[in-house]
């Protein structure tokens, strides 16, 4: 229902609903959609560029089972959980040479985002160690078994901040949107608040990307691990793209909020749960899903109900029967509160092909009673 009143605002030319897909605010999670020359600050999503990386390490497997400790330490020194999580020693990356004064919003909020570069936050954001099959050779990684660290973050608090600045922008442009559409309120890009915003939006893919990194080179420095493969991919973003809309090529803008990049050939990473595998995979160009794919399993529960629902005993006792070290997270992130990630992927098998598997075998999230910011 959201996706088709989504596709009725008058500037939508297209969109697609993956398989992941559940109720968000204004677009559905895993709702796609392009539209003429604006901008949906709310289609993006709150935590701008919210993304995957992977690195595969030089670690041997056993190493998982033996040293699950040193992980567990190098994870904890080298990243942060939690709402308005920071570093006291702050990190370095270029994106803070980067142009801040591009937004209002960033400006003020570039110590904020100094402060918290290289962590990862709260709500469905990890960093976990596992281990990577690779089903053939990626990017010259011979196929194999090898152990591997994937992270899931955004752009923190400064992304939220831009998202709650320019929505409400958005919003006061158009008071006479239905209720329901009232979140999907849009910029022109040939507006001062839509150059703005897409300035801002495209730095906070910049710092997200830097957050991931940090956290990466950080942990495998740690180690003195080398790095063999690393892959990565936005998943809360809007792209300016070429697209055949009935027939017509013409330039839009294709949001995804909660959906993964699956052009011709682009590799992402769609994780499962804790306790559940995610996927390396190459997109097919699926027209039809706007080149796109899911972002994850997709919840089937609210985090209210699955606090109601769920007792720690019976998640501990399931995820030791999964092989999974838990070293915290909440319980509204129970494994039981996702899709199954087995027949995501199947009713997709026409939008990626899968490359690689990685299953989690040690996992940190924020911990229980953390408000969620994903």
């Amino acid at each position: 229902m959201q996706m088709e009143k989504a596709c009725l605002l008058p500037v939508a030319v297209a969109g697609a609903l993956m398989p992941d897909a559940h109720v968000g605010y204004g677009l559905p999670i895993g709702g796609v959609l392009a539209t003429e020359n604006t901008v949906i600050p709310y289609a993006v999503g709150v935590d701008i560029a919210c993304r995957m990386k992977m690195t595969v390490l030089d670690i041997p497997a056993r190493e998982l089972e033996r040293h699950q400790d040193r992980l567990t330490r190098a994870i904890e020194a080298e990243t942060r959980f939690g709402v308005g999580a920071s570093f006291k020693n702050r990190r370095q990356h270029e994106v803070l040479d980067a142009d801040w004064d591009v937004s209002p919003v960033t400006k003020q909020n570039k110590d904020r985002a100094w402060s918290q570069l290289g962590t990862s936050g709260s709500g469905n954001h990890f960093v976990e160690f596992g281990l990577f099959t690779a089903h053939g050779e990626i990017h010259g990684l011979a196929p194999g078994t090898y152990v591997a660290l994937l992270s899931h973050s955004g752009s923190r608090g400064t992304g939220a901040a831009v998202c709650d600045h320019y929505s409400k922008i958005a919003f006061s442009q158009f008071p006479d949107l239905p209720s329901e559409l009232k979140r999907l309120a849009w910029l022109s890009l040939d507006s001062e608040e839509g150059q703005e915003y897409w300035a801002a939006m495209e730095l906070m893919g910049r710092y997200a990307a830097a957050n991931h990194a940090l956290i990466h080179k950080h942990v495998a420095a740690n180690l003195g691990a080398e790095v063999l493969l690393d892959l990565e991919n936005h998943h809360n973003f809007a792209w300016k793209v070429r697209q055949v809309i009935n027939g017509v090529e013409k330039e839009v803008v294709v949001h995804r909020k909660g959906a993964t990049p699956a052009g011709q050939g682009v590799l992402g990473i769609i994780p499962g749960s804790m306790a559940s595998p995610g996927f390396v995979v190459s997109g097919k160009g699926n027209p039809e899903s706007l080149n796109s794919a899911s972002h994850g399993a997709g919840r089937v529960m609210s985090r209210t109900q699955a606090n109601k629902t769920f007792e720690w005993k019976k998640v501990n006792a399931f995820l030791r029967e999964k092989g999974v070290t838990l070293i915290a997270a909440g319980l509204d992130e129970a494994p039981m509160v996702y899709k199954n990630i087995h027949e995501v992927m199947a009713a997709q098998h026409d939008l990626v092909t899968i490359l690689g598997q990685f299953d989690p075998k040690l996992v940190k999230m924020a911990p229980h009673g953390e408000r969620a910011e994903d």
